[in-house]
């Protein structure tokens, strides 16, 4: 197989843990979409929508993820808003095997807290609104995560998700 994978998910789902885990089992590149960008710009996320808004952002997002070479045995964690925007769902349906990690925003709210990162700029830390923010988030992506070739809901690793390539799609 030398199919790009792309991770899916809410911010704190796992994408970038997984997907370089994912890309270690494989033997793929890791590519993490995000960083990518930063590289890019020379700024951090944060930065950036705070400084050119968040319609800047998706196009700089959205340029990267297409620039990144199709068929190379990739895993790609993208941000978690990426295949919500200028129809970057199906660029990634057409161009690889997307995998969507389904993680409860009540699970999403556990993690961003524990980990105490707070380099997501649409999420605040120190908001109380934090899980009701992760809901109404994750209920607006819902059905474009959906849209995944693959599902996985709940905790999972990355053996879990090699089992489940394997079984929907032969290596070879």
């Amino acid at each position: 197989m030398t199919t790009n994978i792309y991770m899916l998910g809410m911010p704190s789902s796992g994408k970038s843990t997984l997907g370089r885990q994912l890309a270690k089992e494989l033997n793929y590149d890791f590519v993490d979409l995000d960083r990518k960008i930063e590289v890019t710009e020379g700024k951090k996320i944060k930065e950036i929508f705070r400084l050119e808004g968040e319609d800047y952002f998706r196009k700089v997002e959205t340029d990267q993820l297409r620039k990144i070479p199709v068929d190379s045995k990739l895993v790609i964690a993208t941000g978690g808003g990426t295949p919500c925007f200028n129809d970057n769902i199906d660029y990634i349906k057409e161009t690889g095997i997307s995998v969507f990690l389904d993680v409860s925003p009540e699970n999403l709210e556990e993690r961003m807290r524990s980990s105490r990162k707070n380099n997501r700029p649409m999420f605040k830390l120190e908001n109380d609104d934090l899980l009701t923010t992760l809901q109404e988030t994750y209920n607006e992506r819902i059905e474009i995560y959906k849209k995944a070739d693959i599902v996985i809901e709940g905790d999972t690793d990355a053996s879990t998700i090699m089992w489940i390539l394997d079984a929907q799609f032969a290596r070879g």
